[in-house]
């Protein structure tokens, strides 16, 4: 099975080139994308707060 790979690959050398890199094109954030940001910064806050408050007790 590896010596029929390493034949093929042999015998077919472009099969194993990478592409070529191309630069992401970033795209406009919507307004439901920032809302969602909004509510996990706002869960995630939260969640510290409480680890904060159970860690300070002990």
């Amino acid at each position: 099975m590896t010596r029929t790979a390493l034949t093929i690959l042999a015998i077919f050398p472009t099969l194993t080139k990478a592409a070529g890199f191309e630069r992401p094109i970033p795209q406009a954030q919507s307004a439901t994308a920032e809302w969602w940001f909004f509510a996990a910064s706002v869960a995630l806050l939260t969640a510290l707060l409480a680890v904060h408050l159970l860690v300070r007790r002990r």
